[in-house]
């Protein structure tokens, strides 16, 4: 089973003063308010790095997200 890679929130929006293209091009407050709403897939948390599953955005990036809860049914 191959393992997921983990994005940080700058590499899923984006980051002009760095030079990162935005996967999703939306800003952190819309982002994080797409989470709330599960239009956009639930956060991993490793202590204090939030980060998402490359292949849940890629999913979205793609039109193939089902949703953003992976525990609903």
């Amino acid at each position: 089973m191959a393992k997921d890679k983990l994005l940080r929130l700058w590499d899923v929006i984006g980051d002009s003063k760095k030079g990162q293209p935005a996967l999703i091009p939306v800003s952190k407050s819309t982002w994080w308010k797409g989470v709330k709403e599960g239009r956009f897939p639930q956060p991993v948390r490793l202590s204090r790095v939030t980060c998402w599953r490359e292949s849940e955005i890629l999913a979205i990036v793609h039109g193939t997200q089902e949703g953003g809860d992976r525990n609903k049914e």
